[in-house]
């Protein structure tokens, strides 16, 4: 356990300085051009490129892992001929995007002005070829993640997202908004070249090509196509975000993704950091039968989330304004392009949990290799519950509109998730845990009760000391209920604190 937690937040430390770069990059594009098509241009470009990397990349890598314990052949083979299936795989989808860009721009983006159009496709023609690269880097850091090299694959997101911003900012001043494009291949390019050096010392590692349609390849596509369409699916949140809000007013699309990336930064991490530990881990043990560490990993990995990402929700949600003041209002991002991301925020922070939490959970039905059920639930909420929601509300309400939608569809396929895996596979997160799940209960009232009276009281003109202010009152508050209440979590950390102080004293 103590080498587990430390292996976590050595992780979550990479991942917070990888995805600060990456973060900051969005808000460079805000503060240069604020909620306007130039912004919403750079932001629709990087859609598909990199909607194709997250579902193909994570479909190939999670497949990878699980079949890496069970093929029968040498694992030296396995790599070689998994190599070779993704880089035949990436270049033939590439290039068909690349061939048909006219046709898929032209039917995804619509309502565009001539000028809209010839800067989103020149910033596309740059961007897409990344996406064998990343998908390619993405199964390397699997590999390093296997054989426990998590340090590595979380650092090679560190040197992507800062070369993508150092180089993309900086061209961006002499080329204007094509510099984004720019960036993004060069970053990707730095990031599979990190990689390669940082495995190719690694036992049974192997780049050479294998054409040999062997059962271990049957079986990674016949595991990584239900986990593909499952991640399409989960995906399409953003797809019908850039969809729906393209119809919108120009800054809808930028101000929607503003509000997103903050609202995922903390929640990406945490869960990151969690997941990219305990999948291996998990694969590992159900691969030995070992359910109980498995219901362990369940119980221990949500409460961990839980505990995690509450508190910054709720922060979020009562402190939203001055959140998007403090990151984004400078330069071309203006009061008004607050107003319109502020309230989309406020929305989208109470999507943190229940979408890092529908991450995680569905790891688990890879793991007993059930990767259909999360598909059909995914279909259920994205497609019929998000839209439904969507369409509903977006007469009255615009971009919140597709804000709500994405909410309660993340709340909905959160419960299906829970439900079925304690009915199927025994997982239960209540009724052996009742006591601890009333706790969290408590806990979770209570500080939005507190989260409340500090945005209702606490109210300070200079944006900066009304951040700071609020912040460590809340952080105070949760730290105090945390500890009332006796978490096992935070009263065993308490205590290993104090052992080590009473030793340094003697």
């Amino acid at each position: 356990m103590k080498r587990f937690l430390k292996i976590i937040g050595a992780v979550a430390i990479i991942n917070i300085i990888a995805r600060l770069f990456g973060f900051l990059r969005e808000v460079i594009i805000g503060i240069q051009f604020g909620t306007t098509d130039m912004s919403d241009s750079i932001i629709n470009a990087y859609t598909i490129p990199n909607f194709l990397y997250l579902v193909i990349g994570g479909a190939f890598t999670t497949a990878f892992i699980s079949i890496y314990h069970k093929t029968k052949s040498s694992i030296r083979d396995y790599i070689s001929r998994t190599f070779t299936t993704i880089v035949v795989s990436m270049a033939v989808i590439t290039l068909i995007f690349m061939v048909f860009d006219d046709f898929i721009l032209h039917a995804y983006f619509r309502d565009l002005t001539d000028r809209e159009f010839e800067l989103l496709k020149s910033l596309y023609q740059w961007m897409m070829p990344s996406t064998i690269m990343l998908v390619l880097s993405t199964w390397l850091s699997g590999i390093l993640n296997v054989q426990g090299k998590f340090h590595l694959s979380s650092f090679s997101v560190l040197v992507y997202n800062l070369s993508f911003l150092v180089i993309s900012v900086g061209l961006s001043f002499f080329i204007g908004p094509i510099g984004y494009g720019i960036g993004a291949l060069i970053g990707a390019i730095f990031m599979i070249g990190f990689l390669i050096f940082g495995v190719r010392k690694l036992e049974n590692m192997s780049f050479k090509p294998s054409f040999s349609l062997a059962d271990d390849q049957k079986e990674l596509w016949k595991v990584s196509l239900p986990i593909m369409l499952g991640g399409a699916t989960a995906q399409m949140y953003v797809l019908l975000q850039r969809f729906f809000t393209n119809f919108l007013d120009a800054g809808a699309v930028s101000a929607m993704n503003y509000a997103t990336k903050v609202s995922q930064f903390p929640q990406a991490i945490l869960m990151t950091a969690v997941t990219t530990v305990i999948y291996p881990l998990l694969s590992k043990k159900e691969g030995e039968g070992d359910e109980e560490s498995v219901k362990a990993l369940y119980i221990r990995g949500l409460r961990m989330l839980f505990l995690l990402v509450m508190p910054i929700s709720m922060y979020f949600f009562f402190q939203s304004e001055v959140i998007v003041k403090i990151i984004f209002e400078y330069g071309k991002f203006n009061e008004e392009s607050t107003a319109y991301t502020a309230p989309l925020l406020q929305i989208f922070s109470l999507t943190m949990f229940f979408l890092a939490a529908n991450t995680y959970i569905t790891r688990f039905y890879y793991a007993k290799g059930n990767s259909m059920t999360p598909v059909i639930f995914s279909l259920i909420t994205v497609f019929g519950v998000n839209i439904a929601v969507t369409y509903a509300l977006i007469g009255n309400l615009g971009a919140e509109a597709v804000a709500w939608g994405n909410l309660i569809s993340a709340v909905i396929n959160f419960i299906l998730l829970v439900a079925y895996l304690q009915g199927k596979y025994k997982l239960n997160i209540v009724k052996s845990n009742l006591f601890q799940f009333v706790k969290f209960g408590v806990l979770t009232v209570a500080f939005v009760v507190v989260a409340w009276l500090i945005s209702k009281f606490i109210v300070i003109d200079y944006k900066w000391i009304h951040f700071f202010v609020t912040l460590l009152l809340s952080l105070a508050s949760y730290g105090v209920l945390v500890y009332l209440l006796k978490f096992q979590e935070v009263n065993g950390t308490i205590g290993k604190l104090k052992n080590k102080l009473l030793k340094s004293n003697k």
